[in-house]
């Protein structure tokens, strides 16, 4: 029986195998493990789907997926605070005093995927010879599919650890069992850039169903992660062609505010999306137990009712925004209600067996804030702000400070405070407001300290303000197993 390798940077078993290679039988409902596999052109199928199914679920002892993309993208940020039941790893992740044995620092997960999306990549083509029904346009599209999710796995981790491992080929025996060092972070990028270009013509536009065209990878898909990266890369005429292609599809709009909560967030896979983890009753999300008021892991920070959304004390009849109270968040007692509640009332939450609301990668308004972000920092800070005007009126949205766009400074801050507003909790924060600040040589180094005066106790500010200012800290230690495994590997500059 051919067996998947659970990946690690060093190649080898983590934890309790840490003392010997060992082999993992990962049984066949992940798509990927079964006798006589890679015959036919419904095991490369397969394989695919397990692809998705690993990022749904680890199939190891580790947490699910979306939770890592959430803590990691909102719990050094200043849209969350712990909650009574949050862990001491959590509690240190939120005060910036992340160490090496902290368990959210594992990526054992992530490169366990990217080793499925390998092993797609490397053994679906003899397939075209076994099975004479497998086309080259299938293959391609498996291919492409599994390029791109090995792609966006890689974009969050170079954002979240800066230079990683780099393996672009499959771990399928114990003789490919090496150590690995890190590779910089700007190869990484590069690499992610030429494997999305080459994924894109081999995928569909569409799959002809709307929850495969939201679950899977599509073009539009790549053309979404295309725009993040060259975002983060400062490439803003790349950033723009990838988001038109998009924008001039004619295939997304903007969820007008009255279907806003139930079709984004509730029902999911609305006309908005572009690409999100399918959560569904058979397969339910990690949320339910970290967001719940008798669990809470997680609720929304305080301050967000004033602060960001805004309170009307100007009309008779008090105008809100779409996207705050009893969406993004309950104002009552501040649970993060994009996940947890089943309407927009604000008074009915999801049960257990409710809590499959979809993760989501990217939607339509992401990518108009995105070319919003990019056409600014090419000096078109009035054009940016028609952009963000209609993100805003879709929000019925307060203006809590004039809006000047004449000024690419103050569109700046214009836009990245629109985002915030857009994507709370949807793991976006930390990384936009570092996206920021790292700009031409961290000119923006403000962005990631006034953040921090906002989210950090003031007991721990001073010591957080002084890690900030190391710009080795705004990435996360290698986890202390990973460390041992692969000797070959080096700790993140700060943590040494």
């Amino acid at each position: 029986m051919k067996k998947i390798l659970i990946y690690t940077l060093s190649i080898a078993l983590a934890g309790n195998f840490a003392s010997c290679k060992k082999w993992l039988d990962l049984k066949p409902q992940d798509g990927i493990v079964r006798d006589e596999f890679w015959k036919t052109k419904e095991q490369v199928e397969s394989a695919v789907t397990g692809i998705y199914a690993s990022m749904l679920g680890s199939t190891s002892s580790d947490r699910a997926m979306a939770e890592y993309f959430f803590i990691w993208g909102e719990a050094r940020a200043d849209m969350v605070t712990p909650g009574f039941r949050a862990s001491q790893d959590e509690q240190d992740i939120v005060n910036l005093n992340i160490l090496p044995t902290n368990n959210f620092t594992n990526w054992r997960s992530f490169y366990q995927t990217i080793n499925y999306c390998n092993t797609v990549i490397e053994l679906a083509p003899p397939v075209l010879e076994n099975d004479n029904t497998f086309s080259q346009d299938q293959l391609n599209r498996a291919i492409g599919e599994a390029l791109t999710i090995r792609s966006l796995l890689y974009f969050y981790l170079v954002r979240s650890f800066g230079d990683v491992p780099l393996k672009l080929t499959a771990t399928t025996s114990d003789q490919q069992v090496t150590n690995i060092a890190k590779t910089s972070r700007d190869t990484i990028l590069n690499q992610i850039v030429t494997d999305l270009k080459k994924a894109e013509p081999y995928l569909p536009f569409t799959y002809g169903n709307k929850n495969f065209d939201k679950g899977r990878a599509t073009r539009y898909t790549v053309n979404a992660l295309l725009a993040d990266v060259y975002l983060w890369m400062d490439k803003y005429n790349e950033c723009v062609a990838a988001c038109d292609k998009i924008i001039t599809s004619g295939n997304f709009g903007l969820v007008q505010e009255d279907d806003f909560f139930d079709k984004v967030f509730y029902e999911g896979n609305s006309n908005e999306s572009i690409f999100e983890l399918q959560f569904d009753a058979q397969k339910l999300n990690p949320f339910y137990g970290m967001h719940t008021p008798g669990n809470r892991r997680w609720g929304a920070a305080f301050h967000l009712t004033e602060d960001v959304y805004g309170i009307d004390l100007v009309n008779t009849e008090p105008q809100s925004d779409v996207r705050g109270d009893e969406t993004s968040f309950r104002g009552t007692d501040f649970s993060i209600w994009k996940y947890m509640g089943a309407d927009n009332s604000g008074d009915n939450f999801r049960t257990q067996d409710q809590s499959f609301a979809h993760w989501i990668f990217y939607r339509y308004a992401d990518i108009l804030l995105m070319k919003a972000e990019a056409i600014n920092q090419l000096d078109q800070p009035l054009e940016a702000s028609r952009i963000v005007k209609t993100i805003r009126e879709r929000a019925n949205a307060l203006e809590l400070k004039e809006m000047d766009s004449t000024n690419k400074s103050a569109m700046t801050d214009y836009i990245l405070e629109e985002r915030q507003r857009e994507f709370a909790f949807e793991g976006k924060r930390w990384y936009d407001v570092l996206r920021n600040a790292k700009r031409n040589n961290y000119e923006g180094m403000d962005f990631l300290l006034n953040m921090a005066a906002i989210s950090i106790p003031q007991d721990r500010l001073q010591a957080a303000l002084n890690k900030l200012r190391d710009k080795n800290s705004h990435y996360f230690p290698i986890f202390t197993n990973e460390i041992q495994l692969n000797q070959l590997l080096e700790q993140n500059p700060f943590y040494k």
